[in-house]
């Protein structure tokens, strides 16, 4: 049977009144857990398979991409269910950067989150879109209550 393990995203500076949600599937949405001015945060479950190579690698409804190179996609304003949002926007977050070793401590330790910060906005001032990179040293554990 597969591990599981939570993901605790985090969006730091959210741009005010824009809908943020992560992409379930091909056109399902995740809402998030928590909003508030500073930043809006997603608890999501992704699976852990080990490879044939023996490495292991993250997979679930909202996990995307090949497994060498894995992401979630943050939806934002029409895509995150917001009608009439100026704002159509997807951004992309690693997560190939996520350690192994990491990843499997999180595995063994259930009281324990995996945790990785974006910032919530595009050069042009608009809501974070493209390929995002992770903010405060990347992926970490975390309390699970904290």
């Amino acid at each position: 049977m597969p591990d599981t393990v939570t993901l605790r995203l985090v969006i730091d500076d959210p741009v005010p009144g824009v809908a943020l949600a992560v992409q379930r599937g091909r056109d399902a949405i995740v809402p998030p857990v928590r909003i508030t001015d500073a930043a809006v945060t997603f608890e999501l479950t992704a699976t852990v398979r080990t490879r044939p190579d023996g490495t292991r690698t993250l997979a679930g409804d909202v996990v995307q991409g090949p497994p060498a190179a894995r992401f979630i996609y943050v939806t934002v304003g029409m895509r995150a269910g917001q009608p009439g949002s100026p704002w159509d926007r997807r951004a992309k977050v690693p997560l190939s950067s996520l350690p192994e070793t990491l990843l499997a401590t999180a595995c063994e330790r259930t009281d324990t989150v995996l945790v990785a910060h974006i910032g919530g906005r595009a050069r042009d001032g608009g809501p974070a879109c493209a390929s995002v990179p992770l903010t405060g040293g990347g992926w970490r554990l975390a309390p699970r209550g904290a």
